[in-house]
């Protein structure tokens, strides 16, 4: 599967993995919120007064990850946007890991802890997809809003929001700050992933 086909969940989850980040953790309110950005942008959840509301009981994406956290918000009491990103979300990120893990992006090396306890380790097998996805973030960023799409906008300002290292060409976050508002402006759901972004910045 060529990386521009991930979802974005799996992108984002995939961009942590970037060997520049100090550590992967707690990428999962990152991946969590990619995946109600995505959820949005697609049209299985809406917004009704600031709750993650599904349109319908039946629709799905096709997309294990993005309908496995559909199916939790369709079973569970309405929540607001900023309550979701967090609400078990190592389970979206568990899922995203996965399939990346599936699809050969990731590799998943058994190791035993203490020398007893079986484990497992999961690590990079395609620097080159965390490459080219931070330079996607690094473009949308830099170039603006204008040319970028809805999907690579919700990317750019998620992963920018997050603190990942990789849109960040200079390393000055806080010059990108009016850049990150203008891509959430453009994303088409502006005000979902403003509240999506506002989480991550408050959990950072």
């Amino acid at each position: 599967m060529p990386h521009g086909s991930l979802s974005l969940p799996a992108r984002l989850c995939l961009l942590a993995w970037d060997p520049a980040a100090t550590e992967v953790m707690p990428a999962a309110r990152l991946v969590r919120a990619g995946a109600l950005a995505e959820l949005a942008l697609r049209g299985p959840l809406t917004d009704e007064n600031g709750i993650a509301t599904p349109v319908d009981m039946d629709t799905l994406t096709g997309d294990s990850v993005l309908d496995g956290l559909l199916e939790l918000v369709r079973e569970s009491r309405p929540h607001h946007w900023r309550s979701w990103v967090t609400l078990h979300a190592r389970v979206t990120f568990d899922a995203a890991r996965e399939q990346l893990t599936a699809e050969g992006y990731l590799r998943a090396e058994k190791k035993r802890v203490l020398g007893v306890f079986p484990s497992v380790e999961h690590v990079l097998e395609n620097p080159a997809a965390v490459h080219a996805l931070g330079e996607e973030a690094r473009r949308s960023l830099e170039e603006g809003a204008p040319g970028v799409c809805d999907g690579d906008a919700a990317f750019a300002a998620l992963a920018a929001t997050a603190g990942l290292p990789a849109p960040f060409r200079d390393g000055d976050r806080t010059r990108h700050k009016e850049r990150v508002e203008e891509l959430i402006e453009r994303s088409g759901v502006s005000v979902i992933l403003g509240e999506l972004c506002a989480a991550l910045s408050t959990a950072a």
